[in-house]
């Protein structure tokens, strides 16, 4: 892939799963990283592990936070050439038992911040007329399941701003597109296991497969790495005309 080398990326929720293997990625490909999260201690330590990349704490929650993650992620220039939105949580509860704290906390990590990070990077991509913004999105960006109102809620919001922001970056030279994976094999997946059997009363050693696969036509979940290397093709110059996609990856969940 070119185009790539020496290029500034930041990446949110990024000490594991899918934003880890998007920051391996990007070290392959020259771009240099600045991993942020909110576990210090295993952020710090994988970032001490890959070449060209440094880690900044920030609570997606903390409007400072988000300030000075986009302050310390800046090059001599100015410049953050790519930003992925990845940070997220989830809660699996009936709507009447959803606690409106946990509703606010998911709005505020999932739509908010990643609002208030692209309002940031806007205009230094504007000005160096070069920009890729990723939202990890989700296929319940584009279809809904039962029990998870805020996080579906908060990815069809952030495929809203997704094509907005690919309306208006796009005279600039700034592309945004999201990402829809299915089930990916991840520490978020793996702790909603216990939740889903309580909501759906099924024992657990069934979850994965009449709940998370069931609904695809290919039967397995996906890897990070699969993720990771669609979001490292949509910064490339290969991709330049696409935008304001919603790219699915969903083993078939969405074809029928």
């Amino acid at each position: 892939m070119t185009g790539l080398e020496g290029r500034i990326a930041l990446v949110t929720g990024a000490a594991s799963g899918i934003g880890l293997a998007i920051v391996r990625d990007f070290v392959r490909h020259g771009i240099r990283v600045t991993l942020s999260d909110i576990d210090v201690e295993r952020g710090r330590a994988v970032a001490g592990e890959l070449p060209g990349v440094r880690f900044q704490a920030a609570d997606m929650t903390n409007g400072d936070d988000l300030q000075q993650l986009v302050v310390q992620t800046l090059d001599r220039e100015g410049r953050i050439d790519i930003l992925v939105n990845n940070a997220g949580i989830q809660y699996v509860a009936p709507i009447p038992e959803f606690p409106e704290a946990k509703w606010r906390q998911i709005l505020e990590i999932m739509l908010t911040a990643p609002f208030l990070l692209t309002k940031a990077v806007l205009p230094g991509m504007y000005a160096h007329r070069w920009g890729r913004i990723i939202n990890i999105a989700s296929v319940h960006a584009l279809r809904a399941s039962a029990f998870k109102s805020a996080y579906v809620s908060a990815k069809h919001g952030l495929l809203g701003l997704t094509r907005v922001t690919a309306l208006e970056g796009a005279e600039h030279g700034v592309t945004c597109n999201a990402i829809c994976p299915s089930y990916v094999r991840t520490p978020l997946v793996e702790k909603q296991i216990a939740d889903q059997a309580r909501v759906h009363g099924i024992p657990e050693s069934e979850v994965v497969e009449k709940i998370m696969v069931a609904e695809g036509a290919i039967h397995r979940l996906l890897e990070p790495e699969e993720v990771a290397q669609l979001v490292t093709y949509l910064c490339t110059d290969a991709a330049s005309g696409i935008t304001g996609s919603a790219q699915s990856i969903d083993c078939g969940w969405t074809a029928s």
